[in-house]
Order: C-alpha cells, then structure tokens, then sequence
C-alpha cells in the first residue's frame, strides 16, 4: 500500500487563475513509531492562507497543529507550514480496523488542496526466527543450500549472514549468493567454507540472531598413483616385489572416508642366478702342419656363462712346434679324415631334427579346433559351470570335467555347426530366404542360470561383490555364450542385450545386471551436476565382448543442446566415477556410445561395469521430469488421516521401489501419477492442501505449505522426497474427503491434484501397479531376439558392404531414424548388426517385424513376406 497523491479544488473563486491555487513544497512522508516516542509530520504549501491535518478522514484539532508563516523570495506569495505529532496511543485506538493515515489540506482563494496520505505504523521485530539454519556436513564441491525464515516485524526485517562472526559479502565471493527468500547458497563447498554461519534480522526496532549452523566440508580420501615395481627382494632365484599407494589424492579431511582397497600389492617375482663360464677339456693336438706347428682347443661350455656370469679367462688355442725346432712338412693322416667326416655327419643330424620338429608343430596347429580360447582374456573370476557330458554319438563335443582351480570355462569342439557366410542377396521373385532353409541347423544355447542363492553366493567370494546389492530383488543372472541373450529387472526399464558373437566362441559367461539404490553407492557430484538415471551395475567386470552389449535405463531430463551438457559416467576398479562418453560431442573412444531418446537411454558397451547417467544444467530453462504420487492409508481407525505426496524422478524403478515400500506402510495410491516439469532456478517446491469442508475436516498443518529445498530434488540422490499432510475428522461418521492439493515450484508453474476419496469403499486404485513386464529376467540364445538368427546372419551380409545407388546399412538406418549415428555404425565391422542390436534393445518383447521388414524392403535388399513366415 502505497502512499496516493491527489489534488482537488473545493469551491474556486470565480475567474481564479489555477496558478492560484495552493500547491505542496512539503508533504507528509510514512513514518515508525519506534516504542513509545511520538512521530512528527510536516507540510509546507503556497500560497496558503490556511493548512490542517486530517488523519484516518477527521480533523486534527486546531490547537494541535504547530503553524509557522513566511513569504516565498521568488514569487513574493505567503508560505504556510503545519506540523503535528502522533503518538502511539492513538495509532493503537484503531489497530486492527485499518491502517493509520493523515494528510494536509492547504487553502487559498482560489481552492483547496490535497496533499499524498502518510502512514503511520507502529514498528516492531518478533524475537523467534519462523525458520532457522541447520547443521550439516558435505562433501566438498557439493551445493548448500542454508534457510532462514527472519521473524515478522515492520517494517520487514533486512537479513544479514554472519560466518564466524565476519559479514558474508556476495559481491566479494562469486561462490556465494543469498536468495529472495534469505537463503545462503554456496554453489560450491570449499574447505574455507567449514564454519559456523548465522542468520542475522534487524529493521529500527532491533536485530535478532539465529542459532548458529555449523557447516563441515569433508573430503573423502582418494588413492595417489601407484608407485613403481620395486626390485626382486632376492638377487638369485624366487623373491617378492612391491608396489604402493597412499590416500593423499586427496587427503581424506573432516570426518571423510579413507580410501577402500589395498595400499600395498605384492607380487611374486624369479632372478635368474648368474653363472660364470668354465673351460671344457683341452681337444687333442693337432697334427703336425707344413708349419710344423701342431694346436688344440678347448672352449668356454662347461658351463657356458649366462645371467650375467663372468666368462672364461685365458685363451681358447693353444699353439706349439711340433718338431722340436726341426720343421719338416707332415702329410695329412687319418685323424683328419675322421674329424672331417665327424662334422658332416652331425650337421645332418641337426637338419633331420629341425624337419621333425616342424613336422610335429604343423600337425598339432592344424588339429586345433579354431573355436577354442585363451581364458587368460578375463581379468575378474567367475565360478565354473557345470557342462552336462555329450553323448558318445555326438564327437564334435568334448565332455570337459569343471576346473575348479580357474576362473573361467574353456571349450573345445564348436557349440553350432560351422557354415559358410551367406552370399549376397539378390532380388529374384518370390520370397528371398525360407527362414530356416531345407538343411536346418541346430542353435545350441547354454544350460540355464543358476538359482539365486547359488548365484549369490558364488558372487560372494569376489572382490567386487561388496559394492553389490544384497539380496536377488534387483538383479537377474544368466549364463551365456556367443548366441547371445538378454538380462531385465521387471518393472524397472533396465535391461542388458548381449548380441549374438558378443562372447567369443568357445566361451561361457555368468552375467549379472543389478540396479543400485542410491544410498548404497556414493556417487559424488559436483556444481549444478543432478543425477538423471538408476546407477546401475552388469558384469563381473573385465569381461571381453568383441561386439557391444547395449544397457537400456531410463532417465528423468528434459534433453535439450543448449540446455543439458550431458555425461555417462562409469566407475573404475578403485572406485572412482569417470567420464567415458559426453553426450552430443565426438566420442574419444570406440569402447562407449549411447543413444538418448525421451525416456530412455541406451548404452553400447564393450567393457561391462556400473554405470550412471549424469546431467549438468548449462541454463535455468533446463529441467527434471518428477512424478508426483499420492498414497493415503487403505483404513482409518483413528480421527487422524494422513495423506503423502511424493515428488519421485520419473523412472520406472524409483516408483517401484514407493509403490512397494507403501504397500508395506498400508498405503493405497490416490489418483493416477502426474508429471512436473522442476528447472534448475535454485526456488524450492512447495505443496498445499486447499478445499477441505470445513464442517468435516481440519488440517493440522501450522503453516499455509510445506517446502522441499531445491538441492534435495535436484541432486536426484535422495528418491523418496515426501510431504505428508495431516488431517484430522471431526466425526468418526466421515468417510468421505474432498479437497485439491497443489505443488508447484516458486516462481515457477504448478500441478494441482483435484481428490474425490471416499475412506471406506473407495478402492479404485488401490490395487494400482506398474504394468508387469512379459517374459523372465534372463532370456538365453535366439528366445531372447525377435529376428531369427539366420535371417539376420543373411540381412548383415546383404547390406554390410556398400550397395548400388546407396542401397545399403545407411538406407536402413534412416528409414529407422537412426541415421544421427551413422558415423558410431561406420566404426564398428558390421554397421548392419549394430542398427539391429539397437532395434532389438528397443522394441523387444513387442516389435513389429512386419514394419521391419518393410523397412527393409524398402532399401530394396529384402521381400516384406520374409518376417511374416518367421513370425508363423
């Protein structure tokens, strides 16, 4: 309410000039009354013949007002000035009916005048703090968000922020900004920030102080590199080296975690002794040459120096005369015929043996089956499965007794028949392929998972099963082998696709797929980073695929370039979260891709691990999906009913995880999910309840909302975010509740949630779930794909290499719409195989392959009918 001016002219003179007319130099301002001192105002007009106060539409009396004349130099006109003091005691006569006002009036002959109305108030400043900072201990870098609500008071209270008694300047600190609302927000922790903050309100009256919050950045330890290999401890035969590292990358400070993992590696390591070289026998002499001079050797064999031993001192010839100084020419005898005739005969020994020995190597290369692998490839163990012994009838497969001293299975013999590629397709008429042909072949697939409790507890003796969930609600298991197959957790979105010849031939693998909850992993995040998918984990981790895996999730953003600088991040074996792959850029490796669509994303791996999607707002028109759900109890024994609002990231799996833990609780949902659009504006969410009957129902909430602080949502670490509003009947005979809830973000747009519930019938979604998803968590072999396994084998050959007028892999891949990650296709060996990986990955188990088909068809290579027989 602000002070209105006006001007009117009661009465003027006839003929008067409005030049005449008096006019305002000074006029009444709004005042405080501070305790009980008495405020005074003024007004000051020309020309004036008389002045008075008028407060809240009476006159002051006469004898109140101070009057003071005198004449204007410029104008030479009469000057009028009139104050007046107003104390405490009569603002306080009408408190409560409306506000204190007065104003002047000025006459002159020729009219009055009115002067703007000045308010009096009476100044005060509460002693309580309607909402206090609290204390709190985060990681560094992280956001803060600190509240203060200041007490009431008029005028309204200025707020102030003390850190270790020192005023907080944000002009000073760009890492510091204080909201509309007074909160203090540091956009980023630093270790100078640990202190203790106070809120500090003050207006005329007084200045009050809240309750100090004492803030704690800590800092979690982090490995330093390791160190190099140190020497062998012995310097002849087996010995041990180290490695080391510290937890100084960073030091772990105020209460954070030390580093996880070993600080010490050992490593077995062999030095090979030295030998010093040793003479042989000295030869026979010679005979006697046309020198006369006869000689013998001897050489540097028994044993031949090696590992750095000393060689042989003295010479290896000895030469003397043979004739005792009388020189006469010896004819050649029969020792050298036999010397001659001795090394012939051992150089054709040595070539006998080097053609055997090529032999030997030739014939044991070409008995090798080309299907047997190296387990050496795998650098993280995994137990052993059984093989069942094949029938005597069938020698193309081995019976393999298990090893349980390895980590992995080894075949040999071939799990499928061999087969030659496919020829190129041509187009003649009819249909191109039978599906299987007339020589059918038989697709043997692996033995089935495990049960769950085996499966766990055969994890259970990894390194890597600590950071895995406990318990088998949240994953799926299965074995595989090079025909592929797939891993989903119901109701979750989540799904691991293992493509045909992902695991080399000759291999079989235990695979799991687990969803993380988000206070079972520590994933650190940093600035306006939010977390936008489930943290996911499949592996055991090193395991080699020679073609990507493709993990779906879904995630909660709003995708827009300009908006979302978006990262997937992966965590090392030190257990540190690592950037593999940003979004939108060009990929630095080949090992990462993803594909981001409205609601899910999907992963092309090579290297299997734990995953998470993370988001980093680039403007505030970036945003979150949240689903709102209410949940109230399915009874109600007592007068007081309570109703829970759940702001959720929209994913599959956070609603799972509520709809479960309500039905524990005894809650039934309320109304179907709604979808708020939440932007990274820093304003919190607030949530109200309005429209109960009065005669029938009271709320039992003190304030006008309830609020959730925006770093809470937008982290996305905390997924059950709630309010819960508390109802009270009036009468146990009420049974039926009426009323709209609205949650909307401050400064921002809004849901509102219209509720028509009847307590005792009312069940119409009580017994509401996600839709069960078809099929069992782990598929092996060609159950697991819509495209039969020939028919695909022939449509990659067919379109993988380059075709006539660009009838090829990126023609199907823009019929597809695919065709924004060509270049991702054009880097791997079969584009075609990677365009149907991802097709299977996101329409299975209810794909249209009539519509792939004519997708197909279209490009020319491919007859629409071929996927119908399939399908029969």
């Amino acid at each position: 309410t602000g002070a209105q001016q006006s001007a009117t002219v009661a009465n003027p003179a006839s003929g008067a000039s409005p030049d005449l007319l008096p006019h305002f130099q000074l006029e009444p301002e709004d005042v405080y009354i501070v305790k009980n001192k008495a405020v005074s105002l003024a007004c000051r007009a020309t020309p004036a013949t008389q002045i008075y106060f008028k407060c809240n539409g009476e006159w002051v009396h006469q004898g109140d007002h101070v009057t003071q004349h005198s004449t204007d130099r410029s104008t030479g006109l009469p000057v009028m000035e009139v104050r007046i003091e107003v104390t405490r005691q009569q603002v306080e006569k009408i408190f409560g009916l409306e506000e204190y006002w007065c104003q002047c009036v000025a006459w002159s002959s020729s009219g009055t005048t009115k002067s703007q109305k000045a308010f009096v108030r009476i100044a005060y400043l509460r002693k309580n703090f309607e909402q206090e900072p609290t204390a709190r201990e985060v990681s560094i870098e992280q956001g803060i968000v600190l509240p203060c609500r200041p007490p009431e008071g008029i005028p309204p209270a200025e707020v102030e922020w003390l850190r270790n008694e020192e005023l907080v300047d944000p002009a000073l600190d760009a890492n510091v900004y204080v909201t509309p609302e007074h909160s203090l927000v540091l956009r980023q922790a630093r270790l100078a920030d640990t202190a203790n903050y106070t809120c500090v309100a003050k207006n005329i009256v007084a200045r009050r102080r809240s309750a100090s919050a004492a803030i704690t950045v800590y800092v979690n330890g982090g490995w330093s590199t390791w160190t190099q290999w140190s020497g062998c401890s012995t310097s002849c035969g087996r010995g041990w080296q180290k490695r080391s590292r510290t937890c100084t990358n960073p030091t772990p400070l105020n209460g954070g975690a030390f580093c996880e993992g070993q600080n010490v590696q050992k490593t077995a390591c062999t030095t090979l002794c030295p030998v010093d070289g040793a003479w042989s026998e000295w030869s026979k002499w010679s005979e006697c040459g046309a020198e006369c001079t006869h000689w013998r050797s001897r050489e540097c064999s028994e044993p031949a120096p090696r590992n750095g031993g000393r060689d042989c001192h003295g010479p290896e010839l000895d030469t003397r005369n043979c004739t005792s100084e009388l020189c006469t020419h010896a004819t050649p005898g029969a020792e050298d015929v036999a010397l001659y005739v001795g090394l012939v005969a051992v150089a054709v020994c040595l070539v006998l043996l080097l053609l055997v020995g090529v032999l030997v190597y030739c014939r044991k290369k070409g008995g090798l089956d080309a299907d047997v692998a190296d387990s050496s490839i795998l650098t993280a163990g995994f137990q052993p499965v059984s093989i069942k012994p094949s029938k005597a009838d069938n020698p193309s497969l081995l019976t393999i007794q298990p090893d349980l001293s390895t980590t992995t299975m080894t075949y040999q013999g071939s799990l499928c028949p061999r087969q030659d590629g496919p020829a190129k397709l041509q187009l003649p008429n009819g249909h191109l392929l039978s599906p299987l042909g007339a020589g059918r072949h038989t697709l043997h697939h692996s033995s089935p998972a495990a049960e769950g409790a085996d499966f766990v507890a055969r994890l259970s003796t990894q390194s890597y099963f600590r950071s895995l969930p406990r318990g088998t609600n949240n994953m799926a298991y299965g074995t595989f082998n090079f025909l592929g197959g797939r891993l989903m957790i119901p109701n979750t979105g989540i799904s691991l696709l293992i493509p045909p010849d992902a695991i080399p031939r000759g291999k079989i693998y235990e695979v799991y797929l687990t969803l993380h909850k988000q206070e079972e992993v520590r994933l650190p995040l940093a600035g306006c980073q939010t977390l936008l998918s489930p943290i996911v984990s499949c592996g055991p981790p090193g395991v080699l695929l020679t073609r990507p895996a493709i993990l779906a999730m879904g995630h909660c953003v709003e995708a827009s370039a300009e908006n979302w600088s978006i990262r997937l991040k992966k965590q090392s074996c030190e257990g540190t979260w690592e950037d593999v792959l940003q979004l939108g850029a060009e990929p630095c490796t080949e090992l990462y891709y993803c594909q981001l669509e409205a609601q899910a994303c999907y992963v092309f791996t090579e290297q299997l691990g734990r995953f998470a999607l993370v988001g980093e707002s680039l403007s505030m028109a970036a945003s979150k999906r949240l689903k709102l759900v209410l949940f109230a109890p399915a009874a109600c024994p007592s007068l007081e009913y309570n109703i829970r609002v759940y702001c959720l990231s929209d994913t599959q799996d956070v609603l799972k995880e509520v709809i479960q833990l309500e039905k524990q609780l005894g809650g039934q949902l309320i109304g179907a999910p709604r979808v708020l659009h939440f932007k990274d504006s820093y304003h919190n969410l607030r949530l109200s309840i309005h429209d109960m009957p009065s005669s029938l129902w009271k709320s039992k909430l003190l304030a006008s909302y309830q609020e959730i602080p925006f770093y809470h949502i937008w982290s996305g670490l905390q997924p059950f975010l709630h309010c819960t509003f508390t109802l009270e009947r009036l009468s146990t005979s009420t049974c039926e509740l009426a009323c709209k809830i609205w949650v909307w973000q401050v400064e921002g747009d809004g849901q509102s949630f219209t509720v028509n519930f009847n307590i005792a019938k009312d069940t119409r979604f009580s017994d509401w779930l996600v839709p069960d998803e078809v099929g069992t968590p782990a598929l092996v072999g060609p159950s697991a794909f819509k495209i039969p396994f020939l028919i695909r084998q022939k449509i990659i050959s067919s379109l993988d290499p380059p075709g006539t007028r660009g009838a090829d892999w990126r023609t199907l891949a823009q019929k597809l719409n695919l065709d924004s990650h060509l270049s991702f296709f054009a880097s791997k060996a079969s584009p075609t195989a990677m365009i149907l990986n991802l097709w299977e990955a996101r329409h299975f188990p209810n794909g249209n392959l009539s519509q792939l088909a004519a997708a197909v068809a279209e490009v020319g290579k491919q007859d629409g009918a071929l996927f119908s027989e399939a399908e029969c």
